[in-house]
C-alpha cells in the first residue's frame, strides 16, 4: 500500500512488519494516497 511521508514527502511503502515509521527520515505520520479514480453519485 502507497503512504507518503508528512515530514519529507518521500512516497513510502510498508512492508508487514517494518513497522509505521519513515525509513528516510524516521518521522511516525504517514499520509494514505488516495486514489485518482472519480466515483460519480447518481441522484435520482
Amino acid at each position: 500500500m502507497a503512504y507518503k511521508c508528512s515530514r519529507c514527502k518521500r512516497d513510502v511503502e510498508l512492508d508487514e512488519y517494518g513497522g509505521v515509521r519513515c525509513p528516510y527520515c524516521g518521522h511516525r505520520v504517514l499520509l494514505k494516497e488516495r486514489s485518482r479514480d472519480v466515483k460519480e453519485v447518481g441522484v435520482e
